[in-house]
């Protein structure tokens, strides 16, 4: 199949392979925002009287037609096509011949992708958001639920403070929306309209209206200077990436505290049998898979931000084509935190604690007994510490 953009002979399969790579299958995701994009920038190409109206429309038409049927899965981007601003073109042309080649002025397949980019990642942060309020309210309904219920506090993996359900459930609550919070401070990078800085040097000589473009994907503000484009990319992706560790490495924390808590020793909490699975070779085995993967998938997150991280750490300025390969990594770091978030608030709700086998060491009370010596006769605190500590000192010995 010859590209739109091929010049003379077809390019080699070898090579076609090579560099599509799974770019051409992971732009499946980008297709609407894709489209949406297309629409915006033919419109400003009507309003800049560089598109007639009824080729406008035409355009509009088919886009919304081919957007439409591949979201009913009546295609999908080939390797062939090798990605998908090359398939969307491509239909473009089949449905209306000539001016399917008009819609391409004034951009470039490299602002063209960054754009359905910013788009999606747009969306993907409202979703990481939405999960991450889910499980902390799940942690929140909890605290709710059995909050009165007490723990030990551990420093050292030693007991060493009284606690309670409501006060380690509300740790990791607050936390958890901290993290969203760091997902929302993304948006100062991702709301920069690209579209229209072209290859990363602009359309030169043509009378574009980026600023048109930017109210109409919703965008805070037009990314300039046009050179400042192609340097930004992959810094708000990378961003997205540690944002998502932390949370990830916060849930994966969240998963340790139960994976322990659920052992026979300790057997603080109970899980539904729905939610652990069994042994293939100890019948009476019941095993917490799943926070045993959410506490592995932590390492998953980081290995995404870093292979983004050093993808882009030394590229020169202007487009290079290594950054195609920033799609991997934050595509699958972003459906990680996503499935992540689902199955911690399933099983946060089906989780129940167990006052009866909770045992408190009453040394748990000593540091507040050193306080109310303090309060009781006005000595120094250490004072007080040597004191209480003494006592239970002598307890153990005795």
């Amino acid at each position: 199949m010859s590209r739109l953009w091929d010049k003379g002979a077809p390019l080699d399969q070898k090579v076609l392979e090579y560099t599509a790579g799974e770019d051409y299958s992971l732009d499946e995701r980008l297709v609407r925002h894709d489209v949406r994009a297309s629409i915006a920038h033919a419109q400003m190409l009507r309003d800049q009287k560089l598109l007639s109206a009824a080729d406008c429309a035409a355009l509009c038409t088919a886009l919304e037609e081919i957007g439409a049927e591949h979201a009913r899965g009546e295609w999908k981007i080939t390797l062939a096509d090798e990605d998908g601003q090359t398939a969307l073109e491509q239909r473009l042309t089949a449905k209306l011949g000539a001016v399917g080649g008009r819609i391409h002025l004034g951009r470039s397949r490299n602002d063209q992708v960054l754009t359905a980019l910013r788009l999606y990642l747009r969306e993907a942060i409202a979703e990481l958001d939405s999960g991450a309020q889910r499980v902390a309210a799940a942690l929140e309904a909890l605290s709710a639920r059995e909050g009165q219920t007490a723990l030990p506090g551990y420093t050292h993996m030693q007991q060493a403070m009284p606690s309670s359900v409501a006060l380690w459930a509300g740790g990791y609550a607050t936390e958890i929306r901290d993290d969203a919070q760091g997902m929302q401070n993304v948006l100062r990078r991702v709301q920069k309209n690209p579209l229209g800085s072209a290859a990363g040097y602009g359309a030169q000589g043509l009378p574009l209206d980026r600023d048109a473009t930017t109210r109409a994907l919703g965008f805070e503000q037009t990314h300039e200077p046009v050179t400042a484009v192609q340097l930004s990319r992959g810094k708000a992706e990378a961003q997205l990436l540690f944002e998502v560790t932390l949370l990830m490495q916060d849930l994966g924390r969240l998963a340790a505290d139960l994976l322990l808590f659920y052992t026979q020793e300790f057997a603080f909490v109970a899980l539904p049998d729905s939610f652990t699975t069994g042994s293939s070779i100890m019948p009476q085995k019941r095993n917490p898979d799943v926070f045993e993967l959410v506490r592995g998938r932590s390492a998953s997150a980081q290995s995404c931000l870093l292979e983004a991280l050093a993808i882009f750490a030394k590229l020169p300025s202007g487009y290079q084509r290594d950054l195609q390969l920033m799609k991997f990594p934050l595509f699958r770091g972003i459906d990680l935190a996503l499935q992540t978030l689902d199955i911690m608030a399933i099983g946060i709700a089906a989780l129940r604690f167990r006052p009866d086998r909770i045992r408190l060491d009453p040394s748990l009370n000593a540091a507040a007994e050193a306080y109310a010596l303090v309060l009781k006769e006005g000595i120094p605190f250490r004072e007080a510490y040597q004191r209480i500590g003494a006592r239970y000192n002598n307890k153990e010995g005795s």
